[in-house]
């Protein structure tokens, strides 16, 4: 007969009781326990930290603003980008300052410029007018093949030969038959309307949109482009007597008396306090700053929109298949301090579906 094995010899595996442990026992095997689990934990952790970093740095995005880091409308399209790249994407700002220094445009153009060759980015947005006749048309257009979105456009696009196989983006377009509609429910007797913008490649941007819109507006317009306070002389009669409310944007910039850039809410006071009269804005920062109304324009809109339209660029899609577009959105804006301080009685139903502030002060 074959041996027969004595399985009762073959050394079984150790198991466990947890009730038969002593106490220093179970405290040496939870320590064991603890530090794999927190070693698997720190483990996971570097490569979640070293992945988001990868992600994080994914590209490299240069931002060239027409205008100063403090100046509004440039705040609004900085919200909008960073809330698209942000997440994955290096972003690098860099200011123009043109509305108060336009006369140092092509200097800050070239610091650009330099500052583009320094970090190499793999796309580029550029925003607002300035941006895009003192640094893209010299130094990017037709020199390389980067992408670049421009944001804040007020004039044509084929101004400045866009788009090309590397450039395009959105236009800026204000809310301005809207404003004027809204303006007229709050003031039913406004019959005409005075433009004012300062004298800069935005201003008569802003000129030519109301020649070729004017026919469609609700009431008579007169459009004035002026560099300093002290042109408001020249046309005091227009805005005293031959208007029933005045028009703002494109305002930065205008000089004081004594030739210092003025603040917008101060221009805003300024007119308020002479001429007694609506002031309609374009912006909600307008309203915010003393104006009774506006069906105002987003710089969230602009940035995002661009920042969307360099994330597809830059992931792959051929600009060509990303046309040139324009704002749409419009929110109605009432300032309540300014209605009350011009004595209107306003019926309920306009005030339906609109945003009321206060002046900020």
């Amino acid at each position: 007969m074959g041996r027969k094995e004595d399985v009762s010899a073959v050394k079984q595996p150790r198991r466990l009781d947890p009730t038969a442990l002593a106490p220093a026992e179970i405290s040496a095997i939870s320590q064991r326990l603890g530090f794999t689990l927190i070693a698997a934990v720190i483990a996971l952790a570097t490569c979640f930290a070293s992945f988001t970093t990868a992600q994080a740095a994914a590209f490299k995005v240069l931002v060239v603003m027409s205008y100063e880091e403090n100046n509004p409308w440039c705040k609004e399209i900085k919200q909008g980008i960073d809330s698209v790249l942000a997440g994955t994407s290096d972003i690098t700002y860099f200011y123009m300052d043109t509305k108060v220094n336009m006369e140092d445009g092509p200097k800050k153009a070239e610091e650009a410029y330099a500052l583009f060759q320094q970090i190499e980015p793999d796309g580029v947005i550029t925003v607002d007018d300035n941006a895009q006749s003192l640094f893209v048309l010299p130094y990017l257009k037709q020199h390389v093949d980067t992408p670049v979105m421009f944001s804040g456009v007020n004039a044509d696009a084929e101004k400045y030969g866009f788009p090309t196989s590397n450039i395009s983006g959105i236009l800026e377009r204000g809310h301005i038959r809207e404003s004027i509609a809204l303006a007229k429910q709050l003031v039913p007797s406004v019959r005409s309307i005075a433009f004012l913008a300062k004298e800069s490649p935005s201003g008569r941007a802003l000129s030519r949109q109301v020649a070729n819109e004017s026919a469609r507006y609700s009431a008579k317009t007169s459009f004035h482009l002026i560099k300093s306070v002290n042109d408001l002389s020249e046309i005091d009669e227009v805005l005293s007597e031959q208007s029933d409310a005045i028009y703002v944007d494109s305002m930065q910039g205008v000089a004081d008396p004594e030739g210092n850039p003025l603040r917008y809410r101060s221009m805003i006071e300024l007119l308020t306090d002479r001429y007694r009269k609506p002031i309609i804005g374009a912006n909600q920062y307008h309203v915010q700053q003393g104006a009774l109304c506006a069906v105002v324009k987003t710089g969230q809109e602009q940035g995002v929109t661009a920042a969307e339209m360099l994330q597809k660029a830059m992931q792959g899609t051929p600009v060509k298949e990303l046309p040139v577009v324009q704002n749409y959105k419009g929110k109605r804006v009432i300032n309540v301090t300014a209605m009350k301080a011009l004595n209107l009685q306003v019926k309920p139903t306009v005030l339906l579906g609109t945003t009321l502030i206060k002046s900020a002060q």
